[in-house]
């Protein structure tokens, strides 16, 4: 029997169909929740049943709207705290200002700091995420954190479809050079690195690769994929050097300004991304982006969660 009274999950406006998955995956159903948004922006949050001595956990990825989602979650969460739920885990697959983890220039934020000193003192217990752009920032938080990684969902989805190629798991930068010799290591797969110049935010230029890549299937990986200037640039790079073929691989499809066009018209074959944040219109129509969930996943860390057991099973 669990210790935090019985298991409740509710869902933002940001990511409804991932919060509607989870629950199937557990065999329960959504707690209604009222989420409306007043004439002048303001944002109206009424819990739609009884959560007192229950073990909540709120699905709400904070994506585009980014401001909206952050201000959305933190009144659920206040609301769930006035309403005296025992404990309360937000689930944010996809952790908005992570980017800003630190202060490279001087009179600058902490924004990723800010947020979870919001989140906290808005009423959260404990956060559940999925891979954090870095994952020091699980420090921020006086609270249990826990980083889920992706990499069991995209690995099965790699090994059933690439398993007669050779591959080569590629970094698109220097900062990622742990996380795709993680993955090379589970796919016998080679390891590559781009060398990243980045002048400005938003915008890097490529300029060598390290490693061989001639003949092989190429999967860039990275965390996420926003304007996706970076990664268009590495597969032009890895078919200059006699890629076969070249894959993308993200967790989080931010997906912002010219990133779907740029997707589309890139040299790669195929796009795999994960549901952490929901595609919009034109992602749902672009034919080179395939979607792998990461409900099952988030099921099993809620179900542990909530019946006091191990999730450190779930790290890959």
């Amino acid at each position: 029997m669990a210790l935090h009274g019985d298991l409740r999950i509710l869902s933002g406006t940001a990511n409804p169909q991932l919060a509607e998955a989870i629950c199937d995956h557990l065999g329960c159903k959504l707690t209604p929740i009222l989420a409306e948004t007043f004439s002048d922006g303001e944002i109206r949050i009424e819990i739609g049943a009884n959560v007192r001595g229950a073990d909540v956990f709120v699905v709400q990825p904070t994506c585009s709207p980014v401001n909206f989602n952050i201000m959305q979650l933190g009144l659920i969460l206040d609301a769930l705290k006035r309403a005296s739920a025992s404990r309360v885990t937000a689930v944010v697959p996809y952790y908005g200002y992570a980017r800003q983890d630190r202060k490279v220039v001087p009179r600058a934020p902490i924004s990723a700091k800010l947020m979870s000193d919001f989140l906290s003192a808005a009423g959260m217990h404990r956060l559940l995420t999925v891979d954090l752009h870095a994952g020091q920032i699980q420090g921020f938080f006086d609270l249990p954190v826990d980083n889920l990684y992706a990499a069991p969902v995209l690995l099965d989805y790699l090994k059933e479809t690439q398993k007669d190629e050779e591959l080569v798991v590629v970094s698109p930068d220097a900062g990622g050079v742990e996380r795709a010799r993680a993955y090379g290591k589970r796919l016998g797969a080679s390891l590559a690195i781009i060398d990243k110049r980045r002048d400005e935010p938003n915008k890097a230029r490529a300029m060598n690769l390290i490693g061989n890549v001639e003949g092989k299937v190429a999967i860039v990986l990275d965390d996420m994929i926003d304007t996706a200037g970076t990664i268009c640039t590495a597969a032009d790079v890895l078919i200059e050097h006699g890629a076969k073929k070249c894959l993308a691989c993200a967790t989080h499809p931010v997906l912002s300004g010219p990133a779907i066009e740029r997707l589309e018209n890139s040299a790669y074959d195929g796009v795999i991304v994960t549901d952490t944040i929901p595609l919009g219109p034109k992602g749902k129509e672009c034919s080179k982006i395939a979607v792998k969930s990461v409900a099952g996943l988030l099921a099993k860390a809620i179900h542990n969660i909530h019946s006091e057991s191990s999730v450190s099973v779930l790290f890959v």
